[in-house]
């Protein structure tokens, strides 16, 4: 019996300890993930480029535009996908800037926010989960 103990501990042990590799992996991936995103927004923006430049090169790299929100009935419908902090960002800076433009990349939505101009100055990126 004292055999057994010992066997269902170590498997025990040998399980929890593959679960936990599992789950670092995963939050390793995802924060590396969004990280690449948030450091390719960076740069975009302080290129400050315009609209139109910002549509098609995300267009020509695989990232179209999904969604042009226009006034505060669309914006708050935008932000109430991401419920809490993400959706309380894309709230904030809609309000700030007078264009909002939302484009499909990969795994992620990159919100853009541009402003009278069509200068981007701002981004909020979130997962398209």
């Amino acid at each position: 019996m004292r055999r057994f103990l010992v066997f269902a501990l170590a498997g025990l042990l040998t399980v929890a300890a593959f679960v936990l590799a599992l789950l670092l992996g995963a939050a390793y991936f995802d924060a590396r993930r969004y990280a690449a995103h948030q450091g390719r927004l960076q740069r975009l923006v302080q290129q400050q480029p315009l609209l139109e430049q910002v549509v098609a090169g995300l267009r020509d790299d695989g990232s179209p535009l999904v969604q042009s929100p226009q006034g505060e009935a669309e914006l708050q419908a935008l932000a109430a996908r991401w419920p809490g902090p993400r959706g309380a960002e894309i709230l904030a800076k809609g309000r700030r800037w007078p264009v909002t433009r939302v484009f499909h990349a990969s795994d992620m939505m990159y919100v853009l926010f541009f402003d009278q101009a069509g200068v981007l100055r701002d981004f909020t990126c979130a997962d398209a989960r």
